[in-house]
């Protein structure tokens, strides 16, 4: 299972393995596979496995958040769409399904799906035939669906707001991924693989926990899971000062500048602190992308560029870490 790791599948306990050893016989066949599992949990990671380890390794796989997908789009983006077949179709596309073909289509969130798209999704599932949007030809794809969510579709099922037959065709096999608060240990050594990753990333070497640090991981519940911890790490990482990352209280503690300045001036460094860290985090998320980021903090792309400058940050290396988790 060891070779798991390379998808940042890292893990040591029983809670854990027992995931992993599950995710290798699943991998070996062709059938969906439903992922469950709160947020940050690493469903997507776990997606990708399913992916890679399976017979359809060296063709697309082919991730969609349907939460992010416009509902009056979601057919046009998963089958594709004709010239014309609406107002801005200015040129035929071919969807995602076209492009997952030979593939996995990784559907996240799939509860998002409302249930017009839900009933499309199943027409597909039946027989892996579609139509583009606005087109009359049939046409057919052959791919491993495997979809995601962190809802009880279960009860979505008995208030009619996902379709029982669209459940029966997606939950074949389910992988249920454990929070981090129930896999014993696991949270020290992914602190420690998230901190040798900045370290590479950033060219920054000598780095490393403080004790408290480590203490803090083993005893905080994590409610946003390995995405949170990710997420302290890192910024422990780009505030570290003496080459002890700091968690938890002590992060805290050192964020608010020392009580003997002026106001003003603890006022301005502690906001200047948190842009430089939130933006930071953004732009690792999107891998550098100023587009996506300000899009994520809800701003306008101009105003967020700006800031990204002010920062000096728009040299700074970035590695691509989209919903890694």
């Amino acid at each position: 299972m060891e070779k798991l790791s390379r998808y940042n599948l890292i893990g040591t306990s029983p809670q854990f393995q027992q995931v992993l050893h599950q995710l290798e016989k699943m991998a070996s066949v062709d059938v969906p596979v439903l992922v469950l599992g709160e947020t940050g949990t690493g469903k997507e990671l776990a997606a990708r496995a399913l992916h890679y380890h399976s017979s359809r390794a060296d063709r697309p796989f082919v991730p969609v958040n349907c939460g992010a997908l416009a509902e009056s789009l979601v057919e046009s983006e998963l089958f594709g769409h004709e010239r014309g077949a609406f107002t801005d179709a200015k040129a035929a596309a071919a969807g995602l399904v076209a492009e997952a073909d030979g593939g996995t289509l990784f559907l996240d969130e799939v509860d998002a799906l409302s249930l017009k798209a839900q009933a499309a999704l199943l027409r597909f599932l039946q027989d892996g035939s579609y139509r583009r949007v606005g087109g009359s030809q049939e046409r057919r794809a052959n791919v491993r669906l495997v979809v995601a969510s962190n809802a009880d579709l279960d009860q979505l099922v008995v208030t009619r707001r996902f379709r029982s037959d669209l459940w029966y065709r997606v939950n074949v096999l389910t992988l249920l991924m454990p929070p981090l608060r129930d896999r014993d240990g696991d949270g020290v050594a992914l602190a420690h693989a998230f901190l040798r990753r900045y370290a590479h990333q950033y060219r920054i070497t000598g780095r490393q926990f403080h004790p408290e640090a480590l203490a803090y991981i083993e005893q905080h519940d994590w409610p946003g899971n390995i995405r949170e911890l990710e997420n302290q790490v890192h910024r422990a990482f780009l505030m570290c000062e003496d080459g002890y990352l700091r968690l938890g209280r002590q992060a805290l503690q050192e964020a608010v500048p020392g009580c003997t300045l002026p106001y003003k001036t603890a006022k301005a460094r502690a906001i200047a602190e948190f842009e430089q860290r939130y933006v930071a985090g953004l732009l690792d998320r999107t891998g550098g992308n100023i587009t996506q980021a300000a899009k994520l903090a809800g701003q306008d792309r101009s105003a967020f560029g700006k800031l990204v400058r002010k920062l000096d940050l728009h040299s700074a290396p970035m590695l691509n870490t989209v919903d890694k988790c």
